[in-house]
């Protein structure tokens, strides 16, 4: 059962639509600097946070004041900021777009 899962789940990775040209793989991801990350959710954290997976690993995507708008095994781009401190990588976004085209801003992300 487990090689079932690791099977379909790199099969997700592998169908992440054309928007996925030109982001930063999660495992490339650098502290403190602008980055667009595509991949899948993975689990709603909070109400303001989600996790992102990509083939390479995860990342935490905080959204500030704002509610989580996407659901678990969605496809997404998010765009926004890396956060600079110690402990976790974590992602500011500043704007999410899904797999159908829609851009959902995201305003007030303070990291």
């Amino acid at each position: 059962m487990f090689n079932r899962v690791l099977i379909s789940g790199v099969i997700a990775f592998a169908s992440l639509p054309a928007f996925a040209e030109g982001t930063t793989a999660v495992a490339d991801i650098v502290r403190g600097s602008p980055v667009t990350v595509t991949g899948v959710v993975e689990r709603i954290d909070d109400e303001d946070e989600f996790t992102l997976a990509d083939a390479t690993g995860s990342i935490e995507v905080y959204l500030g004041p704002n509610t989580v708008p996407v659901t678990v095994g969605e496809t997404v781009s998010v765009t926004g900021f890396v956060d600079d401190d110690q402990g976790p990588i974590d992602l500011c976004a500043s704007s999410i777009i899904r797999a159908d085209g829609q851009v959902i801003q995201i305003a007030n992300c303070d990291g």
